[in-house]
């Protein structure tokens, strides 16, 4: 007896949603269940929790050996080893690295705007959004190894500014057709954002911004590495799956 399926799933790293493939697999051999390619004790813990699924919805155990691969077994493990938007789309593919940096990006703007709804104070808007920014990078229940806060950076100011944001969303989107990585965008986001601010709102906005900008430059720095080395994955190079986890 042989069979295999394979259902999209996710695990919650935070407050980030990342795409697992779920693969199971029914096998001739000695009767066994085991969980592969994630070794938390959670995971691992969740074989009984199947079994009782299963009998509990009227089904009887396969006898056979079975076998639960999930994939990717750590984002942190493929591609640029960070969790967030880009990563996900090299690892994963176009849908993932979408659905990561619109949820990334979505928090942010919520984040931004209900701080203004209930605290309508000055400046309360780009604290807020930084607050949100840092969260992302240094979560607290990802023992503060989070993304690195670009697309969250953007989802802040599309809330404080959408038309500023609208404007760098399309040079983003041109400079990383034009050079084929995504950090080329972020570096021209984070550094241009704040004189923006300075420009438009003053001062002590800039100097907000600043607090995220930082960070960012500082969670890249490997991606500068790669790109003096020559390393770093291209969206064209990517899109052909040479890196994606299977």
């Amino acid at each position: 007896m042989y069979g295999r399926c394979t259902v999209l799933g996710a695990t919650l790293r935070g407050v980030e949603a990342i795409p697992v493939d779920v693969e199971v697999a029914v096998s001739n051999g000695l009767p066994g269940f085991s969980i592969v390619g994630m070794g938390d004790a959670s995971v691992q813990e969740a074989r009984e929790r199947v079994r009782a699924a299963l009998r509990s919805s009227g089904f009887q155990m396969p006898s056979d050996k079975l076998v639960v691969n999930l994939a990717p077994s750590s984002l942190r493990k493929t591609g640029s080893g960070n969790p967030g938007a880009s990563n996900a789309m090299v690892s994963m593919g176009w849908g993932a690295g979408v659905a990561v940096a619109a949820h990334d990006i979505l928090k942010a703007v919520a984040a931004v705007l209900l701080a203004r709804r209930f605290f309508p104070a000055a400046h309360v808007g780009e604290l807020a959004g930084i607050a949100c920014v840092l969260g992302h990078m240094f979560p607290v229940f990802f023992a503060f190894r989070g993304g690195k806060g670009f697309a969250s950076y953007l989802g802040m100011l599309l809330a404080l500014d959408w038309r500023a944001a609208a404007v760098l969303m399309v040079l983003c989107a041109v400079l990383t057709f034009l050079t084929d990585y995504i950090v080329v965008a972020t570096f021209t986001t984070v550094f241009s954002a704040p004189l923006y601010a300075f420009w438009r709102f003053g001062l002590c906005s800039a100097l907000i911004l600043c607090m995220g900008t930082l960070p960012i430059l500082w969670k890249h720095r490997e991606n500068i590495r790669r790109l003096r080395d020559g390393t770093e994955i291209g969206l064209r190079r990517a899109s052909r799956g040479e890196h994606r986890v299977k």
